[in-house]
């Protein structure tokens, strides 16, 4: 199906971070958008607010004229998550529609686009978020989307006058497959999806198929450690890290800001300052300037963007900060994600009360990775976990929260549910404030706010 045949869209699970992207692009488009989610969130409100009209009822009555009857200018896109017993999927499916998935759409519309993607189990979203930010700012310009809410637009989705694409590329289901890049990034590797890909070697076999996918005579960036070969031209990147063809070195913290040099086996660019805190977030923006500098954006407006850059919300977020608590919210929910988040917290307020409020996110994930979710937490004062967010999966037996908090190396560590949790806090001495998690934790996030500010 070609871009310019598209006329009407119905997004079945409108209420994804990906998913809302989409809406809004073709919103943009003039399509008629409306869609179907299980929940209503502030960001289905914020797109009911943009004109898109949203039902939370699985039923088929339910759907706004124009979509009752397939034609050639109608899309249906999809999420995975949604379940396979779905009224409003099935129905589509069964009256012959055409029906995508979210990263298939992503494939159309960066056919026609010079493409950037960003590839990585975690790093992936600030990392296009910079790179997007850094090319508007600079005025080069692009088109974006994101896995998460830039804060600078207060959007998952950019708008350009170029034909130029920043895409975040999900590994999930194989989906960034779809996709052939001119520049691509790939963050990470580690092992994550397993109930999807059964094992770290065919997971790496995806992101070594991805990087094949870049176009002849484009670029490849990747982190210094990834065993990645691509027949185009290659970059290694990190931190503090001699053997990359780029790293940023001398990183210090000055007045609670992340400065560092960033250099080059030819060049260097000193005294950097990037608005955003933590060592892997250096590491995220040392990528992006590659891309910057491949591009051939000055250094000066490279220095200008990475310190007006203020991040993405849920990554890294500061929710309170004043002379009595700090409140971080963070969507970090793999092992190693988590790591480089309490890390930072760490290195920021190295002396302080540290009281971590994680939830865990699937079973599986859970069930795969308990040791290393024991062993990261460990780095909290005080740990409250709560219980597991199942998403897209049933129960296993045997697997809950209790599998990480009884190998958490602590004295002050406890699982409760969300409705206990606020009672739980109310009686606790609070000082640094954590909480992280991909499920529905951050509906916790004003609750908490407003018991810290009163």
């Amino acid at each position: 199906m070609k871009l310019e045949h598209i006329h009407k869209v119905y997004f079945v699970g409108i209420g994804g971070i990906g998913m809302s992207g989409l809406a809004r692009y073709f919103k943009k488009r003039g399509c008629l958008v409306a869609g179907y989610d299980r929940t209503a969130t502030p960001l289905t409100q914020a797109l009911t607010d943009e004109g898109i009209e949203i039902t939370y009822t699985d039923d088929v009555e339910m759907l706004p004229g124009g979509f009752f009857e397939s034609d050639a200018h109608t899309l249906i896109i999809y999420t995975p998550a949604i379940p396979k017993d779905s009224h409003i999927l099935n129905y589509f499916s069964m009256n012959d529609f055409v029906l995508r998935k979210r990263a298939e759409v992503l494939g159309i519309i960066s056919e026609s686009s010079f493409t950037i993607a960003i590839a990585g189990t975690h790093g992936k979203t600030t990392t296009s978020a910079i790179v997007a930010h850094l090319l508007k700012d600079s005025g080069y310009d692009c088109s974006a989307f994101i896995g998460g809410i830039a804060a600078n637009y207060e959007s998952n989705v950019l708008f350009g006058n170029n034909n130029v694409l920043v895409v975040e590329a999900d590994e999930f289901d194989r989906s960034f497959l779809t996709l052939h890049p001119d520049i691509a990034v790939i963050t990470s590797m580690d092992p994550d999806h397993l109930d999807i890909y059964g094992s770290r070697k065919h997971l790496e076999e995806s992101f070594r198929l991805f990087a094949s996918q870049v176009k002849r005579g484009g670029v490849l960036i990747h982190k210094y450690n990834l065993n990645i070969h691509s027949k185009t031209t290659t970059y290694s990147y990190g931190v503090n890290s001699s053997s990359s063809n780029f790293t940023a070195h001398n990183v210090r913290i000055v007045n609670g800001t992340y400065t560092f040099d960033f250099k080059s086996k030819t060049s260097e660019i000193r005294n950097l300052s990037l608005g955003l805190p933590g060592l892997h977030n250096v590491e995220n923006a040392v990528a992006a300037i590659v891309i910057g500098l491949e591009l051939k954006i000055s250094e000066e407006k490279i220095r200008a963007a990475l310190a007006s850059f203020r991040g993405v919300k849920r990554r890294f977020e500061y929710i309170v900060k004043d002379d009595r608590h700090i409140y971080i919210d963070d969507y970090a929910h793999h092992p190693e994600e988590l790591r480089a988040c309490i890390h930072s917290v760490r290195q920021i307020y190295p002396s302080r009360k540290l009281t971590v409020i994680f939830q865990p996110h699937l079973y599986t994930r859970t069930r795969d990775f308990a040791a290393g979710f024991s062993e990261v937490l460990g780095m909290a004062d005080d740990l409250i976990l709560l219980d597991i967010y199942p998403a897209r999966e049933l129960p296993i037996e045997g697997v809950s929260s209790e599998m990480i908090l009884d190998n958490v190396k602590l004295e002050h560590k406890q699982v409760c549910t969300k409705s206990e949790l606020m009672e739980i806090l109310r009686k606790q001495d609070l000082d640094v404030v954590l909480t992280v998690g991909a499920g529905d934790i951050d509906t916790m996030v004003q609750p908490i706010r407003k018991m810290l500010t009163a």
